[in-house]
């Protein structure tokens, strides 16, 4: 399965993608690949799962450590017929020796251009912390996993603020009866000054709150011509 990012609307063109945060030096492994093999690759590279490719690449599955841990949970265990029902994807797994027997598919991935909210949106629902990154042929080009997504809350509190200057304030209030004064502090947007429209402040406020990197925002705004 692979995610397509939603068409954005609203005034913000500078939205980060996947592909701004993305690892692009992944390891992989086959369909053949065996489960010893697969353990000391994980330990290697301090990875909690690894996409299975053939071919050129394309990612035709992943293998988690969930996909692995059944081996051990059932090693010495005889489980009744309810567990069997119950469990019967884990009992297979418990069994597996490949890749191929053991992988999650089709394979939960998305596209570099996809935007941050929308992987992290899908490792949320879906319980992940990595997801396979692939181009439009399904071929891997890197793996985004939820630290990457942090990696935005590091970005310079200038930075910030220059780009709520440049995509919010700018554009939603070009003529204020006073200047608008933006801070940034910890990732902490403040707002302060007059403006002459005051239905245009809630979208000032959700605006500034989906810049990249923005922890919160103060909203100190008021509306009026100062007479």
């Amino acid at each position: 399965m692979t995610t397509r990012p939603r068409e954005e609307g609203g005034m913000l063109g500078s939205a980060h993608r996947v592909g701004d945060v993305m690892t692009r030096a992944v390891v992989a492994v086959g369909r053949a690949a065996l489960f010893k093999e697969i353990v000391e690759r994980m330990d290697q590279w301090k990875v909690s799962a690894l996409p299975v490719l053939e071919g050129d690449g394309r990612v035709i599955g992943v293998v988690s450590e969930a996909d692995l841990l059944p081996k051990e949970e059932f090693r010495d265990s005889d489980p009744d017929r309810f567990t069997q029902r119950r469990r019967l994807s884990d009992l297979a797994k418990a069994g597996a020796a490949s890749a191929e027997e053991l992988m999650s598919a089709p394979a939960l991935t998305v596209h570099a251009d996809a935007t941050l909210a929308e992987a992290a949106r899908v490792m949320a629902l879906r319980g992940v912390k990595r997801l396979p990154v692939v181009n439009a042929e399904g071929l891997l080009e890197g793996v985004v996993s939820r630290g990457d997504l942090l990696k935005v809350f590091l970005r310079p509190d200038k930075d910030l603020a220059d780009e709520i200057r440049r995509e919010v304030v700018d554009l939603l209030f070009p003529a204020p009866v006073e200047p608008v004064h933006i801070t940034v502090a910890e990732g902490v947007a403040t707002l302060t000054g007059r403006v002459p429209d005051a239905a245009r402040i809630p979208l000032a406020v959700r605006l500034v709150r989906g810049v990249e990197g923005v922890v919160s925002v103060d909203c100190r705004l008021t509306a009026g011509d100062g007479r």
